[in-house]
C-alpha cells in the first residue's frame, strides 16, 4: 500500500478546535479521545462534540467549554507557565508519543511569546482560561493524530485573515505577533477576510506536524 497522506486544507486558516473537529471526521474515535483527555486531570471545563451544517456541509464541531464560574475566578487569579503545563502532561496517562507532540507544540507557543515579550521561556504565563483551552486543543490535536497514524502530512498555504484580534493584552493586527512568529518560513497569504483565520494554537499545531507546504498534491482521496 502506498503511503497515508493526511493533507490539511486550510483556505480558512487553521485553529486547534478546527484540527480536532477535522481529525474526527477523519476516523478518530471520540469515546477514546475524551478517555486520554480526561488523563490530564484538569478540571473547570467540559467538551462538546457535535455534528454542525456550515453552508449546507456537514462537519465535526469540537468545543471546549469553560465552566462559567471557574472562567470568573480563574481569569482574575490563575496562570500557568510553561513548566506546569509540561507536568500536567507528563504526568498523564497519555502514550508518549502524544506527550511529546504535544510539548513540542506548547513549547512553539511558549517561544514565539518569549520572544514577542522579551522574557525568558519559563517566564511567559497563560492564563487559565486560556491555558485550559489550549491544553485540551493540542493534546487533542495529538491523540486524535495518534488514531490516525499517517505516513506523511502535508499542509496548504495557511489563510491568515486581516484586520485586528482582540487578545488579553490589547487589540493586535491579524496575524497576531505569536502567530506570524510561529510561522516564520512557512507560506502564508490572506484572501481579505476581516477576522482571525489562524490562531497561534493551529499555527503552532500545523508547523509541528507539517512536513510539506504546498498546493493540493496529486493523490487518490480515501476519506474527507
Amino acid at each position: 500500500m502506498k503511503n497515508k497522506v493526511l493533507y490539511f486544507d486550510c483556505f480558512a486558516g487553521i485553529s486547534g478546535d478546527m484540527t480536532v473537529g477535522a481529525l474526527i471526521d477523519l476516523g478518530a474515535d471520540e469515546k477514546e479521545l475524551l478517555q486520554s483527555l480526561d488523563s490530564l486531570h484538569l478540571h473547570g471545563y467540559r467538551i462538546e462534540i457535535k455534528k454542525a451544517l456550515k453552508n449546507g456541509i456537514s462537519g465535526t464541531d469540537f468545543n471546549v467549554i469553560i465552566e462559567e464560574e471557574h472562567s470568573h475566578h480563574a481569569h482574575h487569579h490563575h496562570s500557568r507557565n510553561l513548566s506546569v503545563i509540561s507536568e500536567i502532561i507528563n504526568s498523564s496517562a497519555l502514550d508518549s508519543s502524544v506527550k511529546e507532540l504535544s510539548l513540542k507544540m506548547f513549547h512553539e507557543i511558549a517561544a514565539a511569546e518569549s520572544k514577542i515579550h522579551a522574557k525568558s521561556i519559563d517566564e511567559v504565563h497563560f492564563h487559565e482560561v486560556g491555558a485550559i483551552d489550549s491544553i485540551v486543543d493540542i493534546v487533542a490535536a495529538a491523540v486524535c493524530l495518534n488514531m490516525i497514524k499517517p505516513d506523511k502530512i502535508i499542509s496548504s498555504p495557511l489563510n491568515l485573515g486581516e484586520g485586528t484580534v482582540e487578545c488579553a493584552h490589547g487589540v493586535f493586527p491579524v496575524p497576531a505577533p505569536a502567530t506570524a512568529e510561529i510561522l516564520k518560513g512557512i507560506p502564508v497569504y490572506s484572501s481579505g477576510i476581516k477576522k482571525e483565520m489562524t490562531t497561534p494554537t493551529g499555527a503552532a499545531i500545523i508547523k509541528c506536524i507539517g512536513q510539506e507546504f504546498s498546493s493540493f498534491p496529486a493523490m487518490k482521496i480515501f476519506s474527507t
